[in-house]
């Protein structure tokens, strides 16, 4: 690793700095280089990744958080192939499914949309065929809508005609794995551009892909080591608290709001202010360890939520990895969590135990990002990515037509960067 004593101070005509090593920090860096910039990173943390990365425990490789990243995420999967990922071997692909231990729920099938999703509504499992024509018909009226909606909308308003058996089953869990919020507070915009890009998108775009390596190894340590070869100064245990210490550069802050709005209130009250002002929610992750046999049908099983059995969603962690140290680990995510740690993992285990059927079961880890994502809440209006001359914005939360995702985080730092080149070449021709 560089040390910042050791980085030399050499002069460039094009030269950016970007507070925070997140994923939208690490793809502005990365399209910044391509596009001839001098750039110098800075992280606070002791390792890359923000809220998706790497976490050690008893020598098993978990995370801070489980992520399901999906075909649509286009921008995501080319970053991803531009500092050379594998992505068949990091990420298991297969076509959308919801299905619940007891076999009920949906699965797409592995053909051109927007046929696989019809296919998928028809040979669903538990509901009834009144139920799925209702659906169906729903789907058609978001279809002829173009999946656009009135502002200050949330998903319970946009989905009145929905059976009970498909709200529980396809439309919450979609909604709060998406979104981090229950239907009846989520902004039904946001959801309904999700849903188009996922569902009718080009092929693969619905599919599922799971990491099968640790967040960290799936992206942020391919980006470092891309980064360095190309000449960028990466500097981690590096807080910057005020934007004088940066050197003379164009500035991106790719740090959390909240850290964004420190460093710029003398800058751009209004936008520090609106900046402060973003809700978060929490995402849950409890690691569990089994000794029975894990004869699930795919790698991840959908899970009938509420309020004592809170899990959405539970992955085979040994099958998605198939390191031997990772056999018989199970990762239950709890989004939108409000409960305290270690009643949240006594509920998720006794879920666990009496949905999931496990006899041995033992606590391994139980990770809380309390602000994981913002809240994708009606009508919410969200910084732009322009702060103040020479100084940018970028990240899930800046305005833009995508939930606290990976992929939003990803298309923010390429826009940024896409600004500034437009910029400099405007300054050229003048």
């Amino acid at each position: 690793m560089v040390s910042l004593e050791d980085a030399g101070a050499g002069a460039f005509l094009k030269n950016i700095s970007i507070v925070g090593g997140g994923w939208a920090g690490l793809s502005a860096a990365v399209h910044a280089v391509k596009s001839g910039w001098k750039v110098s990173l800075y992280e606070a943390a002791p390792q890359l990744g923000g809220r998706a990365r790497r976490v050690v425990r008893n020598e098993l490789h978990l995370d801070n958080g489980q992520h399901i990243l999906v075909g649509a995420y286009r921008d995501t999967l080319a970053l991803m192939r531009t500092v050379g990922v594998d992505i068949p071997s990091s990420l298991w692909r297969m076509p959308l499914a919801l299905k619940y231990v007891d076999g009920s729920g949906i699965q797409l099938k592995n053909i051109p949309a927007p046929i696989n999703v019809l296919a998928g509504i028809l040979t669903a499992t538990g509901w009834s065929w009144p139920d799925k024509g209702r659906f169906l018909w729903q789907a058609l009226q978001w279809q002829r809508q173009q999946f656009s909606c009135a502002t200050g909308l949330s998903v319970t308003d946009i989905c009145t005609g929905i059976p009970p058996v498909i709200m529980r089953q396809l439309v919450e869990p979609l909604c709060v794995s998406a979104l981090n919020l229950p239907c009846d507070k989520a902004n039904a915009q946001i959801f309904l551009r999700v849903l188009k890009d996922a569902l009718l998108g080009e092929v693969g775009s619905s599919d599922m892909l799971i990491p099968r390596v640790d967040q960290s190894a799936l992206f942020p340590d391919k980006a470092l080591e891309w980064l360095t070869q190309q000449g960028a100064q990466v500097f981690t245990h590096r807080r910057i608290s005020d934007l004088r210490e940066l050197p003379p550069s164009h500035k991106v802050l790719a740090c959390p709001a909240w850290e964004a709005a420190g460093l710029v209130s003398h800058l751009s009250p209004s936008w520090a202010s609106q900046a402060l002002g973003m809700r978060h929610t929490s995402i849950a992750t409890v690691y569990l360890q089994t000794n029975d046999e894990i004869d699930w049908p795919l790698p991840m099983m959908a899970l009938k939520s509420h309020a004592t059995a809170p899990s959405q969603f539970a992955f085979d962690k040994g099958r998605l990895s198939q390191r031997l140290e990772m056999q018989g680990v199970i990762a239950m995510v709890v989004s939108n969590s409000t409960c305290d740690k270690d009643a949240l993992t006594e509920l998720v285990l006794r879920q666990a135990h009496e949905e999931l059927g496990f006899k041995s079961l033992k606590p391994l880890l139980t990770v809380v990002e309390k602000r994981a994502a913002f809240a994708c809440t009606p009508g919410l209006l969200r910084p732009s990515m322009h702060i103040h001359d020479g100084v940018m914005a970028c990240g899930d939360y800046v305005a833009g037509p995508y939930p606290s995702t990976l992929e939003a985080g990803v298309r923010s730092g390429i826009q940024v960067i896409e600004f500034l080149n437009n910029s400099a070449l405007d300054e050229n021709s003048a």
